[in-house]
């Protein structure tokens, strides 16, 4: 895309995406899982009060149907698959030395609708910042919020609340997230890059468990300032469960939420409060705001254990995905005023549902079969073969339900959710 459609883009109002929402006069029942009549008035367009957008980090589709497989069984299907529009998004960015795209574009062409370079956040091609749509739902009037067992400064939450030109920034947009786009509730992990080197804080600097982790901070006591600024800092699901609303801030680990290492060397998925707590108190605590809300929930899991190949935790990963979708879609039952999408930023490793078959060549190293693993109510299983230790091109599943939903039928670049979601988080300002 050129500089000039560039920032044609950031200047003009999203008229397309308005334009196509206007002649939407159906919107999706969650609770009978069907079209139903829009109640806002034939001619209007439906209007989403909260805005629920889950991404599965490095979830291609055929993570999805291993999960099914080894989750819910040959004839079940996942939380994530019950939702009743589906569709396919390509993930391609904006990068002159790269074809496949990292999280940090992928998240930026969710987040202001702009294709970008690999490691961008939220900025163009030539560096300069973007309109996120965490900015958006703030000036709608609504609450926001983020949730991941990464960092809560990686990438992909980090697009829709921080702009920089370098994803390893994560101090930086650290404090970002509480002194410019002020994030109404943040949970995850992280805690190194909030406090100063030398200052570890509830998690200690070099733990066993990866000597590399310690306080990296330059942007002085971040938390600190978190406090000062009227958010509540929690440390432990204990904590995290005494918290009574306001605004939140929470970090349960000195970086991600588990250690991502192939099996048998030294991985662990344990976080210290679940996706699905996290998810929870994210929904409970946003859903005082009489506007509404739009909040990021994102399970990292899934791409960190399959750069390193490892099956087991990458089916633990999307086990506990899946949780938190269901919560996501308890509140969309009770709340069909919200617009709930599920999808990935992008494949990652190759992954290949395989017949467990002893003629067939598992190759060694990254080429590698994973295996068995067991179908839920059969004695039959499967295995899962890796081409890569990195990302791939393939096309991604998205699936959604509530107001707006409906436009996520069919394949669409990945920059098609930024307008779908703008224009439910600012529909009726």
């Amino acid at each position: 895309m050129s500089q000039r459609v560039n920032k044609a883009r950031r200047l003009a109002a999203p008229a397309a995406a308005a334009a196509a929402a206007a002649v939407v006069t159906m919107v999706v029942n969650p609770t009978l899982g069907a079209s139903a009549s829009d109640s806002h008035g034939a001619g209007k367009a439906p209007v989403a009060k909260n805005v629920i957008f889950i991404n599965g980090d490095g979830m291609g589709a055929a993570a999805r149907q291993a999960a099914r497989l080894h989750l819910a069984g040959l004839q079940g299907q996942l939380a994530m698959d019950k939702l009743p529009v589906s569709g396919q998004l390509t993930t391609d960015p904006d990068d002159p030395k790269a074809v496949i795209t990292d999280s940090a574009a992928a998240a930026t062409a969710w987040a202001t609708g702009e294709k970008t370079y690999n490691g961008a956040i939220s900025v163009d091609v030539d560096g300069n910042p973007l309109a996120t749509l965490g900015q958006q739902a703030k000036a709608a009037g609504k609450a926001t919020g983020l949730v991941t067992t990464a960092q809560v400064t990686d990438a992909s939450p980090a697009a829709f609340f921080a702009n920089t030109a370098n994803r390893s920034a994560q101090d930086e947009i650290a404090r970002q997230y509480i002194q410019v786009s002020k994030a109404d509730v943040i949970l995850g992990g992280g805690e190194d890059w909030w406090l100063p080197a030398g200052s570890a804080g509830a998690f200690k600097d070099q733990p066993a468990e990866d000597p590399s982790e310690a306080s990296k901070g330059t942007k002085g006591n971040l938390v600190e300032q978190a406090k000062k600024s009227g958010y509540t800092y929690v440390s432990n699901a204990d904590q995290l469960d005494r918290a009574k609303g306001g605004k939140l801030l929470g970090l349960f680990a000195n970086e991600e939420m588990f250690q991502q290492r192939a099996e048998g060397q030294g991985d662990v998925y344990a976080p210290v409060v679940s996706l699905s707590t996290m998810t929870s108190k994210a929904l409970s605590t946003l859903d005082k705001n009489k506007k509404g809300f739009f909040l990021m929930v994102e399970e990292e899991g899934v791409d960190e254990f399959a750069h390193s190949n490892n099956g087991t935790r990458v089916l633990q990963s999307m086990q506990e995905l899946e949780k938190a979708v269901a919560v996501a879609r308890a509140y969309v039952a009770t709340h069909p005023d919200t617009l709930l999408v599920v999808t990935g930023d992008h494949e990652t490793g190759g992954l290949a549902v395989e017949e467990a078959d002893a003629a067939d060549e598992s190759g060694t190293g990254i080429s590698a079969e994973d295996g068995p693993f067991s179908i839920r109510g059969s004695e039959k299983t499967f295995y899962i073969d890796w081409t890569t230790s990195g990302h791939t091109g393939v096309d991604v599943p998205v699936t959604a339900v509530g107001p707006l939903a409906d436009r996520f039928t069919g394949k669409h670049a990945n920059t098609y959710v930024h307008d779908v979601l703008q224009q439910a988080l600012t529909a009726g300002r």
